[in-house]
């Protein structure tokens, strides 16, 4: 370890206060002590050139993030990993960690809120959403220059009082962190004791005497609150992100790195209030999602539409979509290939025709089919099999398949299966999207038997057919002579542009092994490697 007289100068104030035991007393000393030091200069001011080699130290909430409350973070763990009681809990809790932390101490509120959260809850739980979750809505509130100064510098160091095992995840898969300090959970057998181990929650001093011990000559430090100086006084350079000041969070295009795939149910940021929404809509909105899901089952497929108009469900329709074929002409019937958002997709596809169309499935639920008002069709995986199976149906009728083989949630395409080009010329591309503004309608890591209820929980979700024109004979692969690749990429194509989306190489695999850690149906340890998005 470096001696003290590498350091930058420290004021005999501070050095007192990384040699005061931490307690509620001596911490709230510690503030008041804090506050004869000058100010540091705003974060605005410090320059992100030629930064390649050096080393910045920076904290999390409310300087690298632009919000400075970590609750939104531990409710979403505490839903997506315990359940609505759960996060109940939390928020009944949330009340007293906020008169202890504004009262005795931070890092008392910190506690507060991590035993309400993580208390007798599975490690592989928190492991879990910490990976699929929270990445996501981590990255939607970046601050734009702290990640500015941040992603020029060579080596880039963490310090928050958040739990590690819930931060790691996003600041290093996502952020290109090197060093990643937070305070440590206590467990026993696997599980979460709600308890913290030595040395405390990172806080005050204990982040100074952390980045003393593991980070060696740091050259910026970046904080945004009193309690960070002691860190911020051994760096170099110290800068601070001003509270007051309203700086919204980078754009989507200039995250550092596309988040593709993402798991849970909630669509939003789950705030005290967003929270207490949500528990308060839970039960009327399962009651109304049965509603919904009983009228698309019972009613005839001519009526669906009026009655998910009148129930709240909005569908709309666009381009013109073909006649149904008739049987007595012994024409086959039509391959409807559309873009994979949820597992509703063709029974929206069926309610924008008026009509059943049957639909073939890679793995769903037996409760969703038992519910389904169309045909499922499970595929075999065996490549001759479903080929066979595909024609059959085809000369039955018309035929609804998504040949992503599963979901994605962001605007972007997942590599198309090419059999479906090999099988008929009759081609017909559907763009699917939808709009959900409480709970998302898939899931990676829970039951998917759940899906279409969450989807119909929303309180007035929105589906958008578009059918896009019927592919020309000269591009099919039996009129033209394409080959079955240059077909589905084609489609792919089209798709995307209608929709503004891009599209990608990745599969059904890469999707499972990000998000659970197995390929869909085999669980594996080994974790897929991520491939680069290809321009449309």
């Amino acid at each position: 370890m470096r001696s003290r007289r590498h350091l930058c100068p420290l004021t005999k104030a501070t050095f007192k206060l990384l040699s005061t035991p931490t307690s509620p007393t001596a911490e709230g000393k510690d503030k008041q002590a804090l506050m004869s030091h000058k100010t540091f200069p705003t974060i605005d001011r410090c320059s992100s050139i030629g930064r390649e080699k050096h080393t910045v130290v920076a904290d999390m909430d409310g300087t690298l993030l632009c919000g400075r409350s970590s609750f939104p973070y531990f409710a979403l763990i505490a839903f997506e990993a315990g359940g609505v009681l759960r996060l109940l809990f939390l928020l009944l809790a949330s009340p007293i960690a906020g008169i202890l932390y504004y009262f005795i101490s931070e890092s008392a509120g910190i506690r507060v809120l991590i035993f309400a959260t993580f208390a007798g809850m599975k490690v592989s739980d928190i492991e879990s959403v910490a990976r699929a979750v929270l990445p996501k809505f981590y990255a939607q509130d970046l601050h734009v220059e702290t990640w500015r100064v941040f992603s020029s510098c060579g080596k880039r160091c963490v310090l928050t009082a958040n739990p590690r095992i819930m931060v790691e995840p996003f600041l290093k898969d996502f952020l290109g962190t090197d060093v990643v300090i937070g305070t440590e959970i206590h467990t026993i057998a696997q599980r979460a004791t709600g308890l913290i181990q030595s040395p405390g929650i990172i806080v005050g001093k204990n982040k100074a005497t952390a980045m003393i011990r593991q980070i060696p000559e740091p050259d910026i430090g970046i904080g945004d609150r009193q309690t960070d100086y002691p860190f911020m006084k051994l760096c170099k350079e110290g800068y601070v992100v001003p509270a007051k000041q309203e700086v919204k969070p980078i754009t989507v295009d200039k995250l550092p790195k596309p988040i593709v795939f993402h798991d849970g149910r909630l669509v939003q940021k789950p705030t005290p209030f967003m929270a207490l929404v949500l528990i308060l809509w839970i039960p009327v909105g399962f009651v109304l999602a049965c509603f919904r899901i009983a009228a698309g089952s019972l009613l005839p497929m001519s009526f669906v539409y009026y009655a998910f108009w009148a129930l709240g469900v909005r569908v709309k329709i666009t381009g013109t979509p073909p006649p149904p074929v008739k049987k007595s002409t012994g024409q086959a019937g039509v391959l409807f290939i559309c873009s994979h958002r949820t597992l509703l997709d063709p029974i929206f596809l069926s309610t924008a025709l008026g009509r059943p169309i049957p639909a073939v499935t890679y793995s769903i639920s037996r409760l969703s089919e038992i519910i389904s008002p169309i045909k499922t069709v499970r595929l075999s995986r065996d490549r001759a099999a479903d080929a066979s199976m595909i024609k059959n149906l085809l000369q039955d009728g018309d035929l609804a398949i998504c040949p992503e083989g599963t979901t994605c949630r962001e605007p972007f395409l997942l590599r198309f299966s090419a059999l479906f080009a090999e099988l008929t010329d009759d081609i017909v591309p559907v763009a699917m999207s939808n709009r959900m503004s409480m709970f998302h309608g898939t899931t990676a890591r829970g039951w998917k038997g759940m899906d279409p209820f969450y989807f119909f929980m929303n309180p007035s979700p929105v589906y958008e057919v578009t059918f896009l024109n019927k592919l020309p004979y000269e591009l099919t692969c039996g009129g033209g002579g394409k080959s079955s690749h240059e077909v589905a990429n084609y489609i792919q194509r089209m798709i995307a542009t209608t929709l503004s989306y891009k599209c990608t190489n990745f599969t059904r695999k890469d999707k499972y092994r990000a998000l659970a850690g197995n390929d869909g149906v085999v669980v594996e340890k080994s974790k897929v490697q991520s491939t680069k998005i290809m321009g449309c």
